[in-house]
């Protein structure tokens, strides 16, 4: 204990010992005040009067009143040692507490500290705590004149999950994530969370420009692996955007910001990941307007149907048709799905779309049948689809409305929308399955699915995605993989379409290894009704 501890005590045992020996005086006076009345009572009673021989002689002889005069004696003793004990005891205890409220005092402090700079859900550094990081590594970078490079990392389909599983399930896996992520990227390298489903990645030092993509794709690899939520098997998929100090930006705002418009442009990226340019930001603006004006293309009935055709590889007969959705936007013109779907797919507009299209084609293969054309039409359903109880009671509605024969229709969902809920997609996939409709993966493949998975759903048909196909005579991985995918199917008893055919070199190959379906440019790109209609009246295999 050190000197300032023992004068607190010394200071509080003076106190205390003096409050305490002054009831222990009080006892005292007391106490010979009891013995001055008990001798007079004494010598009254023995003598019948009261006088100083008569005093003398009852303490003399009576042996109580000796052991009554020892009694001031003894309180005063007992007492300064009590008001000594005393006093050490709860001066220490004081001590103690104080002590202890001290420290705890210290320990709120820390963690109100620590809570100001981390996130709650996975302990992360926060926004704040990472904008100051990335100021500190610019001051350091123009120092050293050594590049800085900053990562988004967004998990694109936390909010399938959320609205899925919930809010319990959703913060599960950005726990599982960030674990994954601190894992993988340790000091210098320093992992955030920004906000929602917005991870942050702060690369500093010489390499750090070139390690930047690769950094990325390891990301990638990272979150491949299946995540388990509640006995629930889910894959996560993120979309990075990248920008480099001090090309992109030279304050931690503009950077920040730089890279959540590369992330945007990441979403529509093969890749996954995208290096911000400056041709990007002209797209933001536009990016805002659309997503304020989709909500009422529909009613506005600027969203228009094509069809792109599909053959049969072997005698080049037409098979049916692809539909597609285009937005004739009264300014930008004709907009591919690429530039609105993946922007609508994060809000509830995507099921009304979705609707939309399914009854705009429940109607269309309707009457083509009735005009006798013996077509097969496929229609994409969104992972939101999939996640909507309700979408097999809006089937069988539109399927009572049109008189659509099921086995007119093929439904074509993608592998990362059956594994962002597997459970569910099953059950929707399963109860459509009941009233006819069959169903082909589509892009297989390109998705994290597992084949336990796709064993179980009621599939027709595998569509082969055209980065496997478009470069097949030139590259032996593609080979490989192609004729491996045809070879499953066949054993599973499905059929294979291959997406993506140019060339007649293609088609004949495609035709070696066994594949029944076939689309792409070579045979039509897509076409709206009129040209459709204008193709298959001129087609000739």
């Amino acid at each position: 204990m050190n000197s300032s501890a023992n004068d607190f005590l010394h200071n509080n045992v003076r106190v205390l010992k003096s409050r305490v020996s002054k009831t222990a005086y009080q006892a005292v006076f007391i106490a010979m005040v009891a013995i001055i009345i008990a001798t007079l009572a004494a010598c009254y009673l023995s003598r019948g009067e009261i006088s100083i021989d008569g005093i003398i002689h009852v303490q003399s002889t009576n042996y109580a009143l000796w052991i009554l005069d020892a009694v001031p004696f003894v309180f005063g003793i007992w007492g300064q040692y009590s008001s000594t004990v005393i006093a050490y005891e709860a001066s220490a205890m004081v001590y103690d507490q104080t002590r202890e409220l001290r420290e705890k005092a210290d320990v709120l402090e820390q963690e109100a500290r620590h809570s100001a700079t981390h996130d709650a859900l996975t302990d992360l550094p926060n926004k704040a705590l990472f904008y100051d990081r990335v100021s500190q590594s610019i001051s350091a970078a123009n120092r050293s004149e050594q590049p800085v490079s900053v990562l988004l990392i967004e998990i694109a389909n936390y909010s399938d999950v959320n609205d899925t599983l919930g809010r319990n399930s959703s913060d599960s896996l950005l726990k599982q994530v960030a674990v994954r992520l601190q894992s993988a990227f340790t000091s210098p390298a320093s992992i955030a969370r920004i906000e929602g489903n917005i991870f942050s990645l702060l690369l500093s030092g010489k390499e750090s420009r070139q390690m930047a993509t690769h950094t990325a794709r390891s990301i990638h690899n990272i979150l491949e692996p299946i995540f388990f939520i509640d006995k629930v098997k889910l894959s996560a998929h993120a979309n990075i955007g990248i920008v480099h100090f001090p090309e992109h930006g030279e304050e931690a705002d503009t950077l920040v910001q730089r890279a959540g418009v590369a992330l945007y442009m990441a979403q529509n990226s093969n890749q996954g990941y995208a290096v911000y340019d400056s041709s990007f930001d002209a797209s933001s603006p536009r990016r805002l307007t659309l997503l304020s004006e989709v909500s009422q293309a529909l009613d506005r009935n600027e969203m228009e149907l094509y069809f792109q055709p599909k053959v049969n590889v072997r005698d080049g007969s037409v098979y049916g048709a692809e539909a597609l959705v285009r937005w004739n936007h009264p300014r930008h013109g004709l907009l591919p799905p690429d530039e609105f779907i993946p922007m609508i797919e994060r809000t509830r507009t995507i099921q009304t779309l979705s609707l939309w299209v399914l009854k705009q084609c429940f109607t269309q293969i309707s009457e083509w049948r009735k005009q006798g054309l013996d077509l097969k039409l496929a229609i994409n359903l969104s992972a939101k689809d999939l996640h909507n109880p309700e979408l097999p009671d809006l089937i069988a509605g539109l399927r009572g409305s049109t008189g659509v024969n099921p086995s007119w229709i093929i439904l074509e969902i993608t592998e990362s929308s059956i594994m962002t809920d597997p459970e569910m997609a099953l059950e929707v996939v399963q109860r459509i399955h009941q009233m006819g409709f069959q169903f082909s993966i589509d892009d297989y493949g390109t998705g994290y699915s597992s084949l336990a998975y796709l064993k179980k759903m009621p599939l027709t048909e595998l569509k082969i995605d055209r980065s496997f196909v478009t470069d097949i005579l030139e590259d032996e991985n593609d080979r490989v993989i192609v004729n491996a995918t045809i070879n499953l199917a066949q054993n599973l008893g499905l059929q294979v379409t291959a997406e993506g055919v140019e060339t007649p070199e293609v088609m004949a190959l495609l035709n070696q290894y066994g594949c029944d379906i076939a689309q792409g440019y070579l045979i039509s790109k897509p076409l709206n009704l009129d040209d459709f209609h204008q193709w298959l009246e001129s087609y000739k295999p």
